[in-house]
């Protein structure tokens, strides 16, 4: 007798459509609650919450290569929804096409180190899930160097490394309590990512969005 298989719903094309439509989804969403009240206003405007998002949605795919596609399509797709908002709001600026180029090519580069990062943390082996881990966190410890180092939002800033911490801590904790060995890696690179995070924000991102 034939054997009847349900369809799977983590296919590839399922996957990509689903990551594509989140992105395009968080992007307009984002732009739309700008100026709303300040605290969603800073929490919106804001390199993190996208990649937070990307690192989510990577530990919810089974397939590492194809959550590693994913976090890049995801955030080409939130730029795209974006600026497609911005321009729709008639907001977009004659610097905005370069802008949005600067990044969507941040966020090819960037995406799909999160998706493997959030992929890692939830299946991977060895200490390189405190890597991967160490890796999420840094974003949101990054940009809280970013606000207050750079901008001077020290306020913000001490949220955002509140929030960091309390990630880290939460990740490692999730490392220890799955046996991981050196789960403590992830709580001691971290921050030293973050510092990396936040020099490049400073001598890249900001020097070629600058420039337009």
């Amino acid at each position: 007798m034939a054997t009847v298989t349900a369809p799977r719903s983590d296919t590839p094309g399922t996957v990509l459509a689903a990551v594509t439509a989140f992105g395009l989804l968080l992007g307009w969403a984002t732009y739309t609650l700008h100026g709303t009240t300040p605290l969603l206003e800073r929490a919106t405007n804001s390199v993190s919450t996208w990649i937070i998002w990307t690192a989510a949605a990577g530990a919810l795919i089974r397939t590492r290569g194809l959550a590693a596609w994913s976090g890049g399509l995801m955030m080409l797709a939130t730029c795209a929804g974006y600026y497609t908002a911005s321009a729709l709001g008639d907001t977009f600026g004659s610097g905005g096409l370069g802008t949005a180029a600067v990044w969507s090519v941040a966020g090819l580069v960037g995406g799909p180190l999160l998706g493997w990062g959030g992929w890692t943390v939830r299946y991977g082996q060895g200490a390189v899930r405190a890597t991967a881990g160490a890796a999420v966190a840094m974003v949101v410890l990054g940009e809280g160097l970013w606000m207050g180092l750079t901008l001077h939002y020290w306020g913000e800033a001490v949220v955002f490394l509140a929030v960091g911490a309390l990630l880290t801590a939460l990740l490692t904790v999730h490392l220890a309590r799955a046996g991981e060995r050196r789960f403590w890696w992830c709580a001691v690179l971290a921050p030293v990512f973050a510092v990396a995070f936040y020099l490049a924000e400073l001598f890249v991102l900001d020097g070629l969005i600058g420039s337009f």
